[in-house]
């Protein structure tokens, strides 16, 4: 059996753990879910491969809660009533830590589905990032960043051309180690069974060829507030835009799947009387997804700069938002209508918020420093309180904090 490797999620589980009846966990196939819930269950019940587990939900469900908790549903989403019989479960035991269900696709909504409320915790589950595959040092604490304090790290370790293999493997427990052309075909096999079963499993009409058009065009548009209308002529092709119905359920099927992860738009009280944008900027949970959907590999990337930019914008926004949510805290976007932007803005729930731009070329540090001051002195320090760090995260060099306040930081020296 493959040695686990811990992850951040870990600490999370752990703590619900102990005052939660149960803990859901959810996250896009492969990304090591079954793995992290296996470390705390005593009982495992596995409804993607257990046909006699399927039967038991109608036959005889109570044999299912007979198991020494914590007992861990996998796949549950395959026997939703699942969901209701934990959560009678947890209301007439009244104890902590007796359920993990793992799921890698949402259900439905379902009017019998009740509300896991008081009952259940929910943590988000993501690829691994780059402390967690021992990619980054995780000398520069984005906790310590939020919270005011200087950090310095060395990032030169991580070779430029690695940087980019990074963003072609991704962040998958199963590509630890594993080299370049290994990761690329399971990375098309991972998306042929998106496009050829898991889509069309979920009740839209089979189309490959407008799915593999699909994850294409938002592949191009990553780190991008791509329209939908757009979205819609690249899907079509040839043959026009597709229904904005038909998109509608290629999207929301792509987000049932956890495989798409976009950055909300944050709308802070302005000085400026610039319009705010409202429309998301496109990521997928991983890097790896949009290269492998463009099928390019390290080399290409290198051949277009402009591209391993925004790839790399990818990779960093996901860290970022691993990292944030230990904290509490989510990742958004900022955008006017005057056309300045803001790559990451991480919120906590206590009020503390950052701002970061994203630059692939360390040359671009003091472009992307005046942008982060130039927006710091355009927000209402008076509703939102002054940001607690800006900072620039970038592909390599050294990490610290500049005469201007700036703090740059090398995406491999950054941690939680």
């Amino acid at each position: 059996m493959p040695r686990y490797v811990p992850r951040i999620t870990d600490g999370e589980l752990a703590a619900h753990m102990e005052v939660m009846g149960a803990v859901l966990i959810e996250g896009p196939k492969a990304c090591g879910k079954t793995a992290t819930a296996s470390q705390y269950a005593h009982s495992i019940i596995r409804f993607d491969d257990d046909q006699a587990a399927r039967s038991l939900v109608a036959l005889d469900p109570a044999a299912l809660f007979a198991g020494d908790p914590p007992i861990l549903f996998d796949e549950w989403q395959l026997e939703p009533t699942i969901w209701n019989r934990a959560r009678r479960q947890v209301d007439d035991r009244g104890e902590p830590g007796l359920f993990i269900l793992t799921g890698s696709a949402t259900p439905r909504d379902n009017a019998d589905t009740h509300s896991g409320a008081g009952r259940f915790a929910v943590v988000r589950m993501r690829p691994m990032s780059l402390v967690e595959s021992g990619h980054s040092t995780g000398d520069v604490s984005l906790t310590a960043l939020l919270n005011g304090e200087r950090q310095t790290g060395d990032g030169t370790a991580l070779e430029f051309r690695e940087l980019l293999r990074r963003i072609v493997v991704g962040g998958w427990p199963q590509l630890i180690g594993k080299d370049e052309a290994f990761a690329r075909t399971w990375l098309r096999s991972y998306l042929k069974q998106v496009v050829e079963v898991d889509i069309p499993g979920m009740g839209h009409r089979r189309s490959p060829g407008n799915l593999k058009r699909l994850l294409a065009a938002l592949a191009r548009g990553v780190g991008q507030a791509v329209k939908l209308s757009e979205l819609a002529k690249d899907v079509g092709g040839e043959a026009g835009a597709v229904a904005n119905e038909t998109l509608y359920g290629y999207m929301t099927a792509l987000d049932r799947l956890m495989l798409t992860d976009n950055s909300e738009a944050w709308r802070p009280h302005m000085r400026s009387r610039a319009r705010l944008r409202t429309a998301p900027v496109r990521y997928f949970v991983d890097p790896s997804i949009g290269v492998a959907a463009l099928d390019v590999g390290t080399a290409d990337l290198l051949a277009d700069p402009r591209a391993a930019g925004f790839h790399f914008e990818a990779l960093a926004v996901r860290d970022l938002r691993i990292y944030a949510q230990v904290l509490g805290g989510v990742v958004d976007s900022w955008r006017d209508s005057n056309g300045n932007e803001i790559d990451a803005i991480v919120r906590l729930r206590g009020g503390q918020w950052g701002a970061f731009e994203i630059k692939l070329n360390p040359r671009d540090v003091d472009v992307a420093a005046a942008s982060l001051l130039r927006f710091a002195s355009i927000i209402d320090g008076s509703k939102h309180g002054e940001p607690a760090v800006l900072g620039v995260i970038t592909g390599t060099g050294y990490a610290g904090r500049r005469e201007d306040g700036v703090h740059v930081i090398p995406i491999s020296t950054l941690g939680p």
